[in-house]
């Protein structure tokens, strides 16, 4: 299944059921989600996607989107600091990524193929949280 093919489609209609309007009261966070549930996919920014990647927002359609970026640059800077989308997509939960273990598995191989300086100039535990995802079991061959 190609997890690119819905970019004119926003989360809403893919990752039922439509979410109600955020409490008068929310917080810009909780607004902030709510409004990109209704961005069309195609139309999300590495910012809005760090954002719905740290909330866990439909992981299924927003992760392929996200190593879609991180094969192109792994070290984007999304929102904070270079790589910061990166370690947002390797905190994401293990069964997550067991529904894409293709996309895990190049998420991976770009994880091991970064520079060792590179990844020193990462915030302090984000070598072990990279590790941490490599070491992972890859897809059954």
């Amino acid at each position: 299944m190609d997890h690119l093919l819905h970019l004119d489609s926003t989360l809403d209609d893919l990752d039922p059921p439509r979410w109600t309007p955020p409490a008068a009261d929310a917080t810009h966070l909780v607004r902030k989600v709510h409004g990109l549930r209704s961005v069309p996919l195609g139309r999300l920014g590495p910012a809005d996607l760090h954002t719905l990647v740290s909330q866990q927002v439909a992981l299924p359609y927003v992760l392929p989107l996200v190593v879609r970026l991180l094969l192109e640059e792994p070290l984007l800077d999304a929102y904070y600091y270079e790589g910061d989308l990166l370690l947002a997509a390797v905190e994401v939960p293990a069964s997550a990524w067991d529904l894409l273990p293709d996309l895990a598995d190049r998420l991976r191989t770009v994880i091991t193929t970064l520079p060792e300086t590179a990844v020193a100039d990462l915030p302090r535990g984000a070598a072990e949280e990279l590790a941490r995802f490599a070491a992972r079991p890859g897809s059954p061959r």
